[in-house]
């Protein structure tokens, strides 16, 4: 006959039989870390998209005719290195056909924007190394990370070498600017780090149980169209590279007309045809305008379809798309309108910034939308 226990007995059993609970993943303690160190590679690619918007609005990207990725970071030091520097630049076409009056002093200038915005390059992507490296060393980087982190260094390296193959289209023949092809894959390519790294910073921003829990509320069919509105916003973005490499923006300064007519004149002088789409100024700049009134319409619509999620802060979301895709349209048609001086030019530079991050942000929430809190009246 077996022995009766005691009821104190059972519970002490069952304690002893229960699973140890859980540790909590270390690395998962190390999102918030990552996060800020993202953030600061964030503020530090907007600020190069500014001193490279700058670089160009003052014509100094090719003051620099070498790229040397190490040595490079010593400017000159002495008379003698600043007069060689000076005859280097002085052998390129835009010197010979352009600047021909340029003095020394005035090649300073353009030398320091220029050697600040590869300078800039270079602090960002030791600011990468060390962070990743850090991580990486103490393994706190969280599981499924380190290949997005890592690409992160691979696209910015690749960027550097962008930029120089870039310059290196302004260095021959008788083109006194980049192409403006290059110009575009450069800026895109910045723009897609930045949008990587914004993402990223929003996925960080919440553990991974809650991103999943929060993915179960997700509503696809919205962030399907703020995922449509992303790519418009970046190739908007890349056209409006295009437009800055030729200088269109100085070209046609009226609106809502073009040169008093609805086509601009001449859009397909050039042979072959297709060179049009990249150098030719009126048809480049109506691409761009028309494609600004496309934007306005999907981000409208984008508002008008969130009015109907049932989370607070998808709403809020699609509000400031709205908000920031119209003033950076007013934006364009002022500094348009007064022939892009720098001043504005590289405001409308940094609107595109928010409209990107801002269309990013919308989708995120409507992907992960937050829990829902009622009120209680």
């Amino acid at each position: 006959m077996s022995e009766k226990r005691s009821i104190f007995q059972e519970v002490e059993t069952r304690e002893q039989a229960a699973p140890a609970p859980r540790r909590a993943d270390p690395r998962e303690g190390a999102r918030a870390a990552i996060r800020a160190w993202l953030l600061v590679l964030f503020a530090l690619v907007v600020v190069m998209i500014a001193v490279g918007g700058l670089t160009r609005l003052t014509d100094s990207g090719l003051s620099i005719t070498e790229w040397r990725p190490v040595t490079g970071a010593i400017p000159p030091l002495s008379a003698d290195d600043w007069q060689a520097e000076f005859d280097r630049y002085r052998q390129i076409p835009e010197f010979q056909l352009q600047n021909s009056a340029m003095t020394l002093d005035g090649f300073k200038t353009i030398y320091w924007w220029e050697w600040g915005h590869r300078q800039l390059g270079r602090v960002i992507g030791l600011v990468w190394a060390l962070g990743f490296l850090w991580f990486l060393a103490r393994r706190r980087i969280p599981a499924g990370w380190t290949p997005r982190l890592l690409g992160l260094g691979v696209l910015g390296g690749l960027q550097g070498a962008i930029g120089w193959w870039m310059v290196a289209s302004g260095l021959g023949g008788e083109r006194v600017d980049v192409a403006s092809y290059r110009l575009a894959t450069h800026l895109g390519l910045a723009f897609l780090i930045l949008g990587l790294i914004a993402w990223y910073a929003f996925q960080l921003s919440h553990s991974q149980m809650a991103l999943i829990q929060a993915r179960r509320r997700r509503e696809p069919g919205l962030g399907t169209f703020a995922g449509v509105l992303a790519a418009l916003v970046f190739g908007q973005i890349v056209i409006g590279a295009l437009v800055a490499g030729i200088d269109a923006g100085r070209s046609f300064i009226d609106w809502p007309l073009m040169y008093g007519q609805v086509l601009p004149p001449d859009i397909w002088s050039l042979r072959p045809g297709w060179r049009n789409l990249f150098e030719n100024p009126g048809l480049v700049q109506f691409v761009h305008r028309v494609w600004a009134y496309g934007l306005l319409a999907v981000a409208a619509a984008l508002w008008w379809r969130a009015r109907r999620s049932p989370v607070a802060a998808v709403r809020r979301g699609a509000d400031w798309v709205a908000v920031a895709v119209f003033a950076q349209a007013v934006l364009g048609i002022v500094t348009l309108i007064n022939a892009s001086p720098w001043q504005i030019a590289i405001l409308h530079q940094l609107g595109a910034v928010a409209v990107f991050v801002a269309v990013l942000r919308a989708r995120f929430l409507a992907l992960y939308p937050p829990e829902q809190r009622i009120a209680r009246g």
